[in-house]
């Protein structure tokens, strides 16, 4: 096998390229946590597992077409990371939508897991989210429907050619991350909404009854009883949100590589 990856060393090197920066875009492996040397072995790994779909392209690793070859594989691998990020950052987003109902609205702190400002609730769906993508063997999936998908049926010329289909597969998973964050956090965010409007409704009834010095610690508990009762019910929506995502990205490679064939 290493006569062979060194004869289609240029294609072994693209396909290496193109792992290695999906794996520095998406979620949990491009953590700072996890070491550069762990990041590049694996990348190497998977390209080892998948370049024989490529290894009958013949180039030269010497020139400028070779550079723009490897720039382009990079775009792929970046394009993928990205669609995956999109998809985790609909849990995040859902913890933001009630996190300032709740009163834990200036409880941001850096999330190492998307390496960003996250609130304390968005950080903790984002780790339940996170284990349920390891249950459901999200990183097989990410790599064995996600990547080996990518490098059978797109190449960076089949990727120009079928660029409106990508950017409608951004555009689609952008609109979707707000619509998942809010179907996911709408019992907890309708709720919370109802007590505000009762507290409210209390205050303005019976002043004396300065009901809304309590109305903070009773959104807090409340909220966290809500998110206690429907965890199977997130844990099933995050199942389901992952496995539309990773069938979006199936079938955007599906189609690019149809039209191309056409």
């Amino acid at each position: 096998m290493l006569n062979e990856i060194l004869r289609a060393a240029p294609a072994f090197l693209l396909v290496a390229v193109r792992a290695l920066a999906m794996i520095e875009t998406s979620p949990l492996l491009s953590s700072d946590a996890v070491p550069q040397v762990a990041k590049v072995a694996l990348a190497g790994l998977t390209a080892y597992a998948t370049f024989t779909f490529v290894s009958d392209w013949n180039m030269s690793a010497f020139g400028l077409e070779f550079v723009f070859f490897v720039i382009g594989e990079a775009l792929i691998g970046i394009i993928i990371g990205f669609f995956i990020t999109i998809v985790f950052a609909s849990f995040s987003t859902a913890g933001q939508f009630f996190s300032l109902q709740m009163g834990f609205g200036a409880s941001e702190t850096f999330d190492p897991l998307t390496q960003v400002e996250n609130p304390l609730i968005g950080q903790f769906l984002n780790l339940v989210a996170l284990l349920v993508f390891l249950t459901m063997d999200g990183f097989q999936t990410l790599f064995l429907r996600g990547f080996w998908r990518s490098v059978q049926s797109l190449s960076v010329i089949q990727l120009i050619n079928g660029r409106e289909s990508v950017v409608t597969l951004l555009l689609h998973g952008l609109s979707r991350l707000f619509l998942d964050a809010l179907i996911i956090s709408l019992p907890i965010l309708g709720t919370l909404f109802l007590i505000s409007l009762a507290t409210g409704l209390i205050s303005k009834a019976a002043p004396q009854i300065n009901i809304l010095s309590e109305g903070f610690p009773i959104s807090i508990i409340v909220a966290f009883i809500m998110i206690l009762v429907t965890m199977p019910f997130m844990v099933e929506s995050f199942s389901h949100v992952l496995t539309a995502g990773f069938q979006s990205i199936e079938d955007i490679l599906r189609t690019i590589g149809t039209q191309i064939e056409q």
